[in-house]
């Protein structure tokens, strides 16, 4: 398998990811590889580690074993100081937004260039309004976050995500409790940035039909490893009836919809016993 060194065209690589909280293994030998330019989903159940590979990713998590390369540098073998400065040239949307609640939606954007560079504040000023521009708020600059509906607080989070003008964003769960409309706004503003500014996007989601809709490549997780990726059309054409199921939300499948029961249900409701049991 080529490293980062050997593959141009991905600007993440992971390979054969061990992870473990405890005695519970989250990862047993993750491979996968992001392709530059491309907004990729990282998808499956809930509780199989979507989140904790970004975190991963990141940097802020060290796995027990194998390797995670972004743009060529293995992230957990470089200094610190080398870390920080990666982290720098990638953009994360928390699930919750996570704004500063004190700070206006202007000083919220303004504040990772405030952190980082020594910008002349006209200059601050103007790119801080292009951000907003771009997520279609910048009339909402002086609005604190309590102000904001939920759709508008993502939208902020976005613009402050790509206030420095990332490599890559990574998204954790951006369409979990949208409305219809903010959901469509954002599911078009990351395909849009994504090819506008020359990005790499990262999606963790439960959402298929949405993600499915902008994803150039979808990685399905599950039981610690990768089962299945592909372009989101392969995927709903999977030949794996687990996929199939997970793809097409169909509520039963190799998941089955009764939990296992110790008894028949003729037996448990008639109190018959055929099995040893009553």
């Amino acid at each position: 398998m080529p490293d980062a060194s050997t593959a141009p065209d991905s600007l993440v690589e992971v390979r054969d990811l061990h992870f473990a909280r405890g005695d519970r293994p989250v990862f047993s030998g993750v491979d996968v590889s992001i392709r530059r330019g491309e907004v990729t989903a990282i998808m499956g159940p809930s509780g199989t580690g979507k989140t904790t590979l970004l975190k991963l990713i990141g940097g802020q998590l060290q796995p027990d074993r194998g390797t995670v390369h972004v743009d060529g540098e293995d992230v957990h073998a470089v200094s610190t100081r080398d870390l920080y400065r990666l982290r720098r040239r990638m953009g994360m949307l928390f699930q919750s937004g996570a704004l500063l609640t004190d700070l206006t939606v202007f000083e919220n954007v303004a504040f990772p260039l405030r952190e980082h560079t020594d910008l002349p504040e006209p200059v601050l000023r103007d790119l801080v309004l292009l951000k907003l521009q771009a997520v279609g708020l910048r009339g909402a600059r002086d609005l604190l976050p309590a102000e904001l509906s939920g759709g508008m607080a993502r939208r902020v989070a976005l613009a402050r995500a790509i206030a420095l003008d990332p490599m890559m964003v990574m998204y954790d769960e951006p369409f979990t409790g949208q409305d219809p409309i903010s959901m469509g706004v954002l599911v078009e503003l990351i395909r849009r940035l994504n090819d506008a500014l020359g990005l790499t996007s990262i999606i963790v989601s439960h959402d298929v039909a949405e993600t499915s809709r902008i994803a150039d490549r979808i990685h399905v997780l599950s039981g610690g490893r990768i089962v299945e990726s592909g372009t989101p059309q392969e995927l709903y054409e999977s030949g794996s009836e687990w996929v199939r199921q997970f793809m097409h939300g169909l509520p039963d499948g190799p998941v089955p919809f009764h939990y296992p029961a110790a008894v028949d249900f003729a037996e448990d409701l008639l109190g018959v016993t055929g099995s040893g049991h009553d």
